[in-house]
């Protein structure tokens, strides 16, 4: 499957995912919420004709493994979900949601694992935070095959460029002001 925007706009707070359903962002990524806002903001994503990626690990009242991604994927029917669980991936990809591997690449050791990983698991997508480094998400791209969200520390539409010219499929960011100069 592909996505075609370049932004994946990450929302922190309610304000933020109001602003998003008047736009032409066709994806977007929820972060920091609660379980008893899934529901309601899954339903509403959907009646303005937005696809909803969450990042299970961030849900607060919800434990990160595979018995909340089959909740997600099957009561609250979100498109995607991101973790750096392996067990959230696998049960995402079982349950027919886009499984994104979120991977923290802070030193050589930690990018060896994440390949280790990424065999296992085999994600639709892979994040790389933090998203600033042009030659690792070029490498992981490179050897994996797999299209690659780079997040984590961007700041600025050079952060952006940056990051889609080195083979980044799209951004994942929670700076607003990095949103509108991408939607369309």
């Amino acid at each position: 499957m592909a996505i075609e925007q370049k932004i994946l706009p990450a929302i922190r707070n309610l304000k933020d995912f109001e602003k998003l359903l008047n736009t032409n962002f066709e994806y977007l990524v929820l972060l920091d919420s609660h379980i008893s806002q899934l529901k309601s903001l899954s339903q509403t994503a959907k009646r303005h004709d937005k696809k909803l990626l969450v990042h299970a690990d961030l849900i607060q009242g919800l434990k990160n493994d595979e018995h909340a991604a089959e909740f997600l994927s099957q009561e609250i029917k979100v498109d995607g979900l991101i973790s750096t669980r392996a067990s959230v991936i696998l049960t995402a990809k079982k349950k027919g949601v886009l499984a994104i591997q979120r991977l923290f690449l802070l030193d050589s050791s930690a990018l060896k694992k994440s390949y280790s990983l990424l065999e296992k698991t085999k994600p639709d997508f892979i994040e790389v935070l933090p998203g600033i480094m042009p030659p690792i998400i070029k490498e992981v791209h490179e050897k994996t095959g797999i299209p690659i969200f780079a997040g984590g520390l961007i700041r600025t539409i050079e952060d952006v460029e940056s990051a889609l010219s080195s083979g980044a499929t799209a951004v994942t960011t929670s700076r607003s002001k990095l949103w509108k100069h991408f939607v369309t």
